[in-house]
This record gives structure tokens, sequence and C-alpha cells, in this order.
């Protein structure tokens, strides 16, 4: 079973890396940017075939080591 986790900075925490995507978006003649904002993205290979507990891992790993839950959001998505 394979996962997505999506890992953004929530509403209202500065984005210093999305700034400077944006102003050099800007240097590069693409107008009409008015904000980035930079995540990341982790592709995790689980071994169990269980659903539930796969969620509950993935959660687990969310909160204890891929995301800064004080200033971050995760998303998962499990795909069989």
């Amino acid at each position: 079973m394979k996962a997505k986790v999506h890992i953004t900075l929530k509403p209202g925490v500065l984005d210093p890396q999305g700034r400077a995507v944006q102003n050099a978006l800007t240097a590069l003649g693409f107008a009409g940017v008015n904000g980035v904002r930079q995540g990341k993205f982790i592709e995790i290979d689980l071994a169990s075939s269980d659903r539930k507990k796969a969620e509950a891992d993935l959660k687990s790993m969310c909160e204890k080591l891929l995301a800064n839950t004080v200033i971050e959001n995760y998303s998962i998505e499990l795909i069989d």
C-alpha cells in the first residue's frame, strides 16, 4: 500500500520560501502571481494491508516527525 502525505503551512503562518518563489516568478515575467505557498510532499510505501492500521500509523508518523503540527497541516491519501 502506498501513502501520499501533503504538508502545508497553516493559514497566517509566514512563508518566506513561498514569497521568494513569488518574487522570482514575477522577475521572470509571470504577471498575475498573487501568492505562493510552499509545502512538502512525501510518498511512503507501507507493508501493511490493513487500511485502518496504516492510517493510524501514518497519523502517528505525521504527528511525531513528518509535520510540525504547531505551524503545519497535513493530509494523508492511501492508495491500495
